[in-house]
């Protein structure tokens, strides 16, 4: 995949007036949440190697036991930890595609027999199930799938799959699910809650805003896997940050009162993005069905060229979005963030979005 210094801080944020390229929820000072931040009294030791034990039972909740999840630094630290543990040089994973880069890039980087099933824009970025047990084989190690999706916002029934993998020999399910605390109706039950062949991830960073803790965990209700992943965490990491394991605990014990804000922003700014592409004619999408990102793309039959777009999008509006080739997708595909900027910064960014789409478009 594409290793690029256009990220905003490479850029500069002085630079981006309307950041949509962003795929979380507005970031948050812990003042924010309610959480008082004073930690002078924390002891600074090496902390509880697969997580801190109150955190740990915080995001079990009443789905999972505490011993099936093991905190990690970050979600991206966590698939890192899976592929690694679960995958030698030749095993095959197959890989929905598009996805987060980790989940494309470490099974590469191991050199594993990854195989792609590639969404399409012409099926409503949906996978059919039928495609994953007809690619299945003996081999197969790790099937890789993302729900609620990056980049699209699309989700699905995950029964299915857990039916496939539990009837195969060797593979496991792992099912990155950091959106899932933003559905727009009730979430869906934790993955890892459906099989112990399923591995699950997720973090703080998308939900609540706060990529700056960097917390993220591993779900696993096979304790025998659970105790891989804590050899190789401690490989990696040794123990996690006390220091973010805390603030973080403190975060999840007030869920109740943070999330529903959040929610009722993310509904509302979806609804500014909805109905903003039921009034315009450059752009086709698929609507999310969680989370705060969405994946429309130029229209095809309208001849805009990418380059002059993207362009013209960031030097002349002062916008900023995630390019499809960034996923590896076409690049009249772009991924729009909603949650991460204010209403009136969304706004200026989708009008920003026409002009340059207007720009790109051939004369006449």
């Amino acid at each position: 995949m594409p290793i690029e210094v256009e990220s905003p801080e490479e850029l500069g944020y002085g630079t981006i007036a309307n950041n949509l390229a962003e795929s979380s929820f507005s970031d948050q000072r812990l003042a924010d949440l309610g959480v008082d931040g004073d930690v002078g009294d924390l002891l600074l030791q090496y902390g509880d190697h697969r997580g801190l034990p109150a955190l740990r039972e915080l995001i079990a909740g009443t789905e999972l036991d505490p011993g099936d999840l093991l905190v990690t630094a970050g979600a991206a630290a966590a698939l890192f930890i899976v592929a690694t543990s679960m995958l030698q040089p030749g095993d095959h994973a197959l890989i929905v595609r598009p996805n987060y880069a980790t989940n494309v890039e470490t099974p590469r980087a191991i050199g594993a027999d990854a195989e792609f099933l590639d969404l399409r824009f012409e099926d409503g970025w949906r996978l059919d199930p039928d495609r994953v047990a007809a690619a299945l084989r003996d081999d197969t190690r790790l099937v890789s799938v993302c729900v609620p999706h990056n980049p699209t916002g699309r989700t699905m029934d995950l029964g299915e799959l857990v039916a496939l993998v539990e009837r195969h020999p060797t593979a496991r399910l792992l099912v990155d699910e950091t959106y899932r605390e933003l559905a727009y109706d009730a979430p869906a039950p934790q993955a890892a809650t459906r099989s112990d062949r399923v591995i699950a991830v997720s973090s703080l960073s998308k939900a609540y805003g706060l990529p700056g803790l960097r917390i993220g965990w591993i779900a696993c209700r096979d304790r025998a896997l659970t105790e891989r992943f804590l050899a190789a965490r401690e490989q990696i990491l040794i123990a996690g940050s006390l220091l973010d394991e805390t603030m973080a605990a403190r975060v999840l014990a007030r869920r109740e009162a943070v999330l529903p804000g959040i929610l009722d922003a993310v509904r509302r700014r979806r609804a500014i993005v909805a109905d903003w592409f039921a009034a315009q004619e450059h752009f086709e999408w698929h609507p999310p069905e969680a989370g705060v990102v969405c994946f429309p793309r130029l229209r095809p039959e309208r001849g805009a060229d990418p380059d002059v777009f993207y362009d013209a999008l960031l030097h002349r509006h002062g916008t900023y979005v995630g390019p499809g080739h960034w996923f590896e997708q076409d690049r009249r595909c772009f991924r729009l963030g909603f949650g991460w900027p204010d209403d009136e910064q969304l706004r200026r960014g989708l009008d920003g979005l026409a002009a340059a789409a207007r720009a790109a478009e051939p004369a006449g």
